[in-house]
């Protein structure tokens, strides 16, 4: 008998600490999904890509910026930024650990590159994927999020963390957290 594995969701402490001095972790509040105000239900409560469902919010595409990488064995991890694509304006930060033994080595390629948004890796290489949001979060950004945002005060914002699954294997552990609207 096959009996499907409930693998364990990745953590915002954990995926922080994947880059030491981890001094950068924002204040946050774990919060159920039918709290979160609009616009942010509409932009985390779902099993889409983050990179899609931002690009339809504030549409325009947006580029990757990778603040810092971490190459294991068989894991990849970035800091990112996502800005869009016509004002460079910052609308998501986020952290992401693959597991590049679930990925092909086309993908693995791309991924490294660090020159494309993941979801859009994802997508133009036809990955069967699942995203499964694991919790939602409210965020205050740290000072360091705050510059990154624009913001000249820090204001509360929501993110999420979630599991990708490629191909049924757990590829992909994730923190987003989006701009303030």
């Amino acid at each position: 008998m096959n009996i499907p594995v409930k693998f364990k969701s990745p953590t915002l402490e954990t995926l922080f600490g994947l880059f030491p001095p981890a001094d950068d972790v924002p204040g946050h509040d774990y919060v159920p999904a039918q709290q979160l105000p609009s616009p942010y239900q509409e932009l985390l409560v779902h099993e889409h890509h983050m990179t899609v469902t931002v690009e339809r919010h504030h549409g325009d595409l947006v580029d990757v910026r990778v603040l810092d990488r971490r190459r294991d064995q068989d894991s990849y991890a970035r800091k990112i930024l996502l800005a869009l694509r016509g004002n460079g304006r910052v609308v998501q930060f986020g952290i992401m650990r693959i597991h590049l033994q679930y990925c092909s080595a086309a993908v693995r390629r791309e991924i490294v590159a660090e020159q494309t948004p993941l979801g859009r890796i994802l997508i133009q290489h036809n990955v069967l994927r699942r995203i499964e949001p694991t919790a939602f979060l409210r965020v205050v950004p740290s000072p360091a999020m705050a510059e990154w945002f624009g913001l000249h005060q820090r204001q509360p914002t929501y993110g999420r963390l979630a599991l990708i699954y490629c191909n049924e294997q757990p590829a992909v552990e994730l923190l987003e957290i989006v701009a303030p609207e």
